[in-house]
């Protein structure tokens, strides 16, 4: 298969594949012509990696993962301690993403939203704060 032909079947973009090549996630033969030439074998692993990127796993997690699923006698705690950990990430993020919507909706409500120029959005976002390392933000 050429280029085109597994990036339709596999619903990745053909950068995203040269990308893939380019970094050893997949390593398809080339033909006399030059012109990759993939197999059934490449296309699975892009499907793969495509699932996994769609879920939110990182190249080098997706490297991983290719790894372990590659590796007959890989353990599966050891892909369940790296889905749990994805996992983890995933709702610290869900809860900064809630924490952030709370926050900007107190400040939306509190706006009058009218000709006056007071602005409580306004005089939140002024406000000088100090980050986790001690160094003051604007």
């Amino acid at each position: 298969m050429n280029i085109g032909e597994v990036a339709d079947r596999s619903g990745l973009p053909a950068k995203t594949i040269r990308y893939y090549e380019e970094i050893g996630l997949v390593c398809p033969q080339r033909g006399q012509n030059g012109y990759r030439a993939f197999t059934e074998n490449d296309l699975h692993k892009l499907a793969f990696l495509g699932r996994a990127r769609t879920l939110g796993f990182s190249i080098e997690d997706c490297r991983t993962l290719m790894a372990l699923y590659e590796d007959d006698g890989r353990e599966s705690a050891q892909v369940k301690a790296l889905a749990q950990d994805h996992l983890a990430a995933i709702d610290a993020k869900i809860a900064h993403l809630k924490s952030m919507r709370a926050t900007l909706a107190d400040l939306v409500q509190a706006c009058h939203g009218d000709a006056r120029p007071e602005c409580p959005i306004l005089a939140d976002l002024s406000q000088q704060t100090v980050s986790d390392r001690g160094q003051s933000k604007r």
